[in-house]
C-alpha cells in the first residue's frame, strides 16, 4: 500500500474517532439495531450448524432470506455473519464492521481518482471525506448497512473499470467488484452500478475513440450480472406476494432533492430543506459533502483543465445523472426516495475536484482566487440560510470558519507545498464530523436496544417454543426503551434473533402481503388492536384459528396496546400464565396441554386426511397420508413462491389457504403415500446456470487478456531496446572523438 492510501485508511479511522466521541451509538443506531445485527447472529448460527439459511418457516414476518437484505451470496457478508454469534457487545461489532467497509470505500475513491489521473495527496482528501460526507454518515453508515457494503464495492468497480479499458488491468476485478457490489442484495448499488458501467463507456469512446474496449467491459459487466442473478432471481419471482409487488412511477416529492440544495455542500452547519420524516427543514447536514469541494473550485486552473474534459467525461456525466435522480420521481419501481442517491453524487463531485485540484491545483495569483472562494463561500451560506433560516448565528460561524481554514490551507500550499496543505484539509474534517454529528444529538433515528445480548438474554423471559407478540413499538415512551423497561419483555424488528428467541415477529423491507394484511402486521412487527381478535378468529375454509395454522405455541400481548385483554376469559384451550417481574408491560397466553410446535412436523390442519410427519427441515416436510374419500393437508409454512410438492414421487398441485398457508389436496384412495413438500428459491437452477456462464466469461476474457498481453510483450522489448539504442546513438554524436 502506497504512502496516500495508508493516509486514507488511517484517515477514515481518526473521523470514526471523531464521530464516536459526539455520539457513542451513532454506528448502531436505526435499521442496523433493529434488523441487521439480529439478521447477523441468526444467520451466523444458522451457518454454524451446517445449514444455507434460504429459509426459516418459524420465522413467519422475515423468514425468507432470498428476497430480504440477507446477503447470502456474498462471501465478506458471510464472514460477518459467521462472527456475529460470538459477539456479546452488537454495537462495537457492528462499528468494527462499518469502519472495515469505511475503509473500503475511501480507498475506492482514491482509486478512482488515481484512475483518471489524479494525484495521491489529493485523491487521498476526497477519499478521507467520502466517509465523512452528509447522508452517507448519517444513513448508510450509521443504518442502513446494505447501502453501505454495495456501495464500498461500487467504487472499487468503478476503478476496475476504467483501468480495464485502459489496458491496465484485466477482467477478474471488474467481475468480482461488480459480483459484490450486486449482491449485498441491495437493489440500489447494482443499479448505481449499472449507470456507472454506462457512464464510464461513453467517457472512453468521448476521450479515447475506442470501442473494443468498451465492447470488453460491457462483456465483463454483463457475466457480472448473470452471477448477480442468483441473488435477484428469487426477489424478483417471488414479488406479486410482497409489499413490493406493484411496479409504478410515482412522484410524490418525499424524500426528493431540490437540485439547489447542491449548492450548500461545503457548509458543515447545512440543514436541508426537503420533505422527509422530520418534517422539511432536516435534523441533518444530509446534503453535506465536504468543507473544500466548493471553495476550492477557486483555485483550479480552468484554462489547463478543460484540456482534460473528454478524460473526465465519465464523471461529469455519472455526475450529472445522479444529481438528475435527486430530484425525483420519489418511486421508479422498487427504488423509491432518491435521497438515497445522494452519496453516488458526492462520489462524482469529490472524484472531479479531487482530480482536478490534484492536475490543475494552482495558488498563483491567490489573491483573486481567495477572492472567488470568498464568494463561492457567500454562495454556500446564502442557500443554507435560506433553507434554515432558524440557525443565521450557526451558519455565519461556519462559513467564517471555512474561510478561515481555506486561508490556512492556502497559506501553506504556497509556503509548504501540497502535502502541508492537503493535511490541514484532512484534519479539519475530524473536528466538523464532530460537531455535525454532536449538533444533531439526540439522534432523531434510535431505537435504543440494548447492545448487548447476553444482558438482554438474562433480561427477558425464557420463551420456549413459537412465540407470537402482538405489540405497537409506536406506544413505547422514552423510558420503555431499555431493559429495566419494555426492552426486557418485548420484541420489535429483529431484536428476537439477538437473544437467540424462535418469535415468529421480524423486521422486514418486503414481506408477504396476504399475511400481513391478515394479522396487520407491518415491517417492523407492530400490528393493529384488531390483531388479537384476528388470531383467535376461525379461518373461514379451515374453521381453525390462526394460532393453530401457524402452531403458536405462546402469544404476548402489549399491554399498551391491550390494556385490558387479561380481564377477559382467555380463548379456548388457552391460558394466562404469569411472569413475575414482566407484568408491567406483558400478558402471556400458553397453550393449555403444551406446545404444539413439535408435535406433527408443520402440519397443522387436516380434512379427511391421517398425516403424519416423518421428517422436517426448514426447507423441507416429509409426510406419510391416508385419505380414503379425498381431502387436505395445511401445513403452517408461508405461501411462498418456490414450493413443489410430489405424492410418491409424482408431482401433483398445491395450493393455498387464505392466500398465505401452503396446502396440498390428497386424492382419494391414498394409502400410506409419501407426501414431500420441498422449498426453493424460485430461479435458482437458472441463477445458479448464469452464475456459472457468467464466471466461464470472465475466465474466456482472462485467457484474451493474458493472451494479449504476451503478443505485445516482444513489441514493449524491441521498444526498450530502440530506446537504449537511441540513447547509445546520442552520446555518441556529443563525444569530443
Amino acid at each position: 500500500m502506497s504512502r496516500w492510501a495508508a493516509v486514507t485508511a488511517i484517515g477514515v479511522i481518526a473521523g470514526y474517532a471523531a464521530v464516536l466521541l459526539a455520539n457513542g451509538r451513532h454506528f448502531y443506531t436505526d435499521d442496523t439495531e433493529s434488523q441487521y445485527t439480529g439478521l447477523w447472529v441468526a444467520l451466523g448460527r444458522a451457518l454454524r450448524n451446517g445449514q444455507f439459511p434460504v429459509l426459516w418457516p418459524d420465522r413467519w414476518m422475515s423468514g425468507n432470506n432470498t428476497i430480504d437484505d440477507a446477503g447470502l451470496f456474498n462471501p465478506p457478508q458471510l464472514l460477518v455473519d459467521l462472527i456475529a454469534p460470538s459477539v456479546d457487545n452488537l454495537a462495537l461489532y457492528a462499528t468494527i464492521v462499518k469502519l472495515v467497509f469505511s475503509i473500503i470505500a475511501a480507498l475506492g475513491v482514491y482509486r478512482i481518482c488515481l484512475a483518471y489521473g489524479g494525484r495521491p495527496a489529493w485523491s487521498a482528501a476526497a477519499g478521507i471525506a467520502f466517509p465523512l460526507s452528509g447522508f452517507f454518515l448519517f444513513f448508510d453508515e450509521a443504518s442502513w448497512m446494505t447501502a453501505l457494503t454495495g456501495t464500498a464495492w461500487l467504487v472499487h468497480a468503478w476503478a476496475a473499470s476504467v483501468r480495464y479499458t485502459r489496458g491496465k488491468a484485466g477482467p477478474v476485478p471488474v467481475f468480482g467488484y461488480l459480483y459484490l457490489t450486486i449482491s449485498t442484495q441491495y437493489i440500489f448499488p447494482a443499479v448505481e452500478a449499472a449507470l456507472m458501467l454506462l457512464a464510464v463507456a461513453v467517457g472512453e469512446i468521448v476521450y479515447r475513440r475506442a470501442w473494443k474496449p468498451v465492447l470488453r467491459l460491457a462483456f465483463a459487466a454483463a457475466c457480472a450480472g448473470l452471477a448477480g442473478l442468483l441473488t435477484f432471481l428469487p426477489s424478483m419471482l417471488a414479488a406479486k406476494v410482497t409489499w413490493r409487488g406493484v411496479s409504478s412511477i410515482i412522484n410524490d416529492q418525499f424524500l426528493t432533492i431540490p437540485w439547489s440544495e447542491s449548492l450548500n455542500a461545503s457548509l458543515p452547519s447545512t440543514l436541508p430543506a426537503f420533505t422527509s420524516w422530520w418534517g422539511y427543514i432536516q435534523p441533518m447536514p444530509l446534503t453535506y459533502v465536504a468543507w473544500f469541494l466548493i471553495p476550492a473550485l477557486a483555485f483550479i486552473d480552468w484554462g489547463r483543465a478543460r484540456q482534460a474534459w473528454q478524460e473526465l467525461s465519465a464523471v461529469a456525466l455519472f455526475t450529472l445523472i445522479m444529481l438528475m435522480w435527486t430530484a425525483g420521481p420519489g418511486t421508479i419501481g422498487p427504488l423509491r426516495w432518491p435521497v438515497r442517491v445522494l452519496p453516488m453524487l458526492a462520489i462524482g463531485l469529490l472524484v472531479l475536484v479531487g482530480v482536478l485540484l490534484g492536475r490543475y491545483g494552482t495558488v498563483r495569483n491567490w489573491r483573486n482566487r481567495g477572492i472567488a472562494a470568498g464568494v463561492l463561500i457567500l454562495t454556500l451560506w446564502v442557500r443554507s440560510f435560506s433553507a434554515d433560516p432558524h440557525n443565521v448565528l450557526r451558519h455565519i460561524t461556519a462559513a467564517l470558519v471555512i474561510a478561515a481554514v481555506g486561508a490556512g490551507v492556502v497559506w501553506l500550499g504556497r509556503r509548504r507545498g501540497t502535502a502541508a496543505a492537503v493535511a490541514l484539509t484532512i484534519v479539519a474534517m475530524f473536528p466538523i464530523a464532530y460537531y455535525q454529528v454532536n449538533a444533531a444529538q439526540p439522534t432523531p433515528m434510535p431505537w435504543h436496544l440494548p447492545a448487548n445480548r447476553a444482558e438482554a438474554r438474562a433480561a427477558f423471559p425464557d420463551f420456549t417454543g413459537t412465540t407470537l407478540q402482538l405489540g405497537e413499538r409506536g406506544l413505547l415512551q422514552p423510558s420503555d426503551k431499555n431493559l429495566e423497561g419494555a426492552y426486557g419483555s418485548l420484541v420489535f424488528g429483529n431484536y428476537a434473533e439477538d437473544m437467540e428467541l424462535n418469535y415468529v415477529n421480524g423486521y422486514t423491507p418486503t414481506g408477504h402481503y396476504y399475511f400481513g394484511e391478515m394479522l396487520c402486521m407491518r415491517w417492523d412487527s407492530s400490528v393493529c388492536p384488531d390483531a388479537y381478535r384476528r388470531v383467535f378468529a376461525p379461518e373461514r375454509s379451515t374453521g381453525r384459528p390462526l394460532v393453530d395454522l401457524m402452531l403458536i405455541d405462546r402469544v404476548v400481548l402489549q399491554k399498551a396496546l391491550f390494556p385490558d385483554a387479561r380481564n377477559q376469559p382467555a380463548p379456548e384451550g388457552w391460558q394466562w400464565v404469569d411472569y413475575p417481574g414482566h407484568e408491567r408491560y406483558i400478558a402471556v397466553l400458553e397453550r393449555n396441554n403444551g406446545p404444539v410446535s413439535t408435535m406433527n412436523g408443520r402440519v397443522a390442519d387436516t380434512r379427511n386426511v391421517t398425516a403424519s410427519s416423518v421428517s422436517e427441515t426448514n426447507t423441507d416436510s416429509r409426510v406419510r397420508v391416508s385419505s380414503d374419500t379425498g381431502g387436505r393437508v395445511v401445513f403452517a409454512r408461508l405461501g411462498w413462491p418456490g414450493y413443489r410438492v410430489t405424492l410418491d414421487g409424482k408431482p401433483i398441485p398445491l395450493t393455498t389457504v387464505a392466500k398465505s398457508f401452503v396446502a396440498v389436496d390428497i386424492p382419494a384412495g391414498t394409502r400410506d403415500a409419501d407426501l414431500e413438500l420441498t422449498w426453493r428459491p424460485p430461479g435458482w437452477k437458472i441463477g445458479l446456470a448464469t452464475l456459472a456462464a457468467g464466471v466461464l466469461g470472465t475466465g474466456l476474457l482472462q485467457w484474451l487478456y493474458i493472451r494479449s498481453r504476451r503478443k505485445d510483450e516482444p513489441d514493449r522489448e524491441l521498444s526498450a531496446t530502440d530506446r537504449e539504442l537511441a540513447d547509445i546513438i546520442a552520446a555518441g554524436q556529443q563525444s569530443p572523438e
